[in-house]
């Protein structure tokens, strides 16, 4: 395999405004905005031939609904899952597993909903 394996992925969002500044907040980054043809996305940072997948904020009702508890799990990396977890509820966002040892070799994670419902994770070594 020439790649990792997830190339792109979508978080469903009814809020596109919301979903960006809690995105926005929580990561403390910039999401682009795009509307294509009445479908909106928000795109994450992305830098070519840098590790990890890019991927983005989805908003179109007809194909796309939010989950706190089906579908795709995505991990968002981190040097330190304690940093976002520090921001979500602020943010309107709601943990749901705080920071947890996986194992001393695979490190930490936590889940969270963003502010659309959908059940995220977060991993970090440290």
């Amino acid at each position: 395999m020439e790649s990792n394996m997830v190339g792109w992925f979508e978080i469903p969002v009814t809020d596109m405004a919301r979903a960006k500044a809690f995105y926005e907040t929580v990561f403390q980054i910039d999401v682009q905005i795009h509307d294509l043809g009445g479908t909106k996305m928000g795109w994450f940072p992305w830098v070519e031939g840098k590790p990890g997948s890019p991927g983005g904020l989805i908003e179109n009702k007809s194909h796309y609904t939010p989950s706190d508890s089906a579908g795709v799990l995505i991990y968002f990396s981190s040097p330190d899952v304690s940093d976002e977890l520090s921001r979500i509820e602020a943010a309107g966002g709601k943990i749901i597993q705080p920071k947890t040892q996986i194992s001393p070799d695979i490190g930490y994670m936590a889940l969270f909903l963003d502010t659309e419902g959908n059940r995220l994770a977060l991993h970090s070594r440290a």
